[in-house]
């Protein structure tokens, strides 16, 4: 049998395989919040609760940067330890992977009804390679590189990156970012559920000093007791608000400049899967031209980028599904 993780700074996502050679079966499920001592306290109470044993593969999903087999995991006072983990747990093979590169993995096993095509003309090609971007509550992004043979998983931290802005507005934009955040400022910074109420914040200040929509008071109460970016999402997508569509419409342009850098960096000639829980409720938007044109806008590259397939992934269990199936690679 197969254990598998998506670990998060506040629920942790656990799941219990049988693998035969042809097909994977879901035995137990179960979503807890992520506290405790450790990964390892939290597994072992799993998997006694649902009296399972047998566990000879476990492969789990974790927010940071896997070296050596240890990860220091974002939000929360967990040292993840594969060693550990397997001693533990008396379990043979364990493997830690970024969280984005599990979810990059998961991405090749999702049904074409879990993904909504930007580029309907143009179809994924499963023997080249892919790129991931996910916004949500943070920027993630990762690479399926082709060996030839099979797609192998590449972690990155290229969220952190820094933000490149490219005419005035976005310069002002830094400007803005760096008052609040100090001289680096990061993609994820901008391209995420935060970010977009940053951005908002933003041209609401903008405006009020150069022209353009300026705050309503509708969305003014709204903002005292709502998320930032969940109310200026919904606001565009409605129609309802002109600073929030504003807001969103720069929001996408960056969303779409960084993923077709990321593009070009890992050659993602494949496609480019767009994952993360921004992007499908910002949907109906980010079918538009925005995203598509600010991905492609890249000079002498804008003809190769005219040929990648971009696409949504709907199915937010892409990080576990990417765990399991990547379990079954342990030998």
């Amino acid at each position: 049998m197969i254990l598998a993780g998506d670990v998060g700074g506040t629920k942790t996502v656990l799941a219990v395989y049988g693998d035969s050679a042809d097909a994977m079966t879901k035995i137990v499920e179960e979503t807890t919040p992520s506290k405790g001592e450790s990964l390892e306290a939290l597994v072992a109470d799993f998997l006694a609760r649902n009296m399972i044993t047998g566990v000879t593969r476990a492969c789990f999903g974790v927010p940071g940067a896997v070296v050596d087999g240890t990860c220091k995991v974002t939000n929360l006072p967990w040292i993840v330890d594969e060693a550990v983990l397997s001693q533990t747990l008396g379990i043979a093979r364990v493997q830690l992977l970024n969280d984005l590169q599990a979810a990059a993995y998961g991405m090749l096993f999702l049904d074409d009804s879990e993904l909504v095509s930007l580029t309907p003309e143009l179809p994924l090609d499963h023997k080249r390679n892919f790129a991931v971007i996910a916004a949500g509550t943070g920027l993630g992004e990762a690479l399926l590189v082709w060996d030839g043979e099979k797609h192998i998983p590449m972690a990155s931290e290229g969220g952190h990156s820094s933000f490149a802005p490219r005419n005035d507005l976005e310069f002002a934009l830094l400007k803005f970012l760096q008052g609040r955040h100090g001289p680096h400022v990061s993609w994820e910074r901008i391209i995420a559920g935060p970010g977009l109420g940053a951005v908002y914040a933003f041209l609401k200040m903008h405006h009020a000093e150069h022209g353009g929509p300026l705050e309503s008071a509708r969305v003014r109460d709204r903002l005292v007791v709502e998320d930032d970016g969940s109310v200026v999402g919904a606001e565009a997508v409605a129609g309802t608000d002109d600073l929030c569509g504003a807001a969103v419409d720069l929001f996408l342009a960056l969303y779409g400049a960084e993923a077709g850098n990321l593009a070009l960096k890992g050659l993602a000639t494949g496609g480019v899967f767009v994952g993360g829980g921004v992007a499908p409720k910002l949907l109906p938007l980010l079918k538009g031209s925005t995203f598509l044109e600010n991905f492609r806008s890249k000079g002498r590259f804008r003809a190769l980028l005219e040929t990648v397939p971009i696409v949504v992934a709907a199915n937010s269990k892409a990080p576990l599904i990417g765990a399991a199936r990547f379990a079954t690679r342990l030998r």
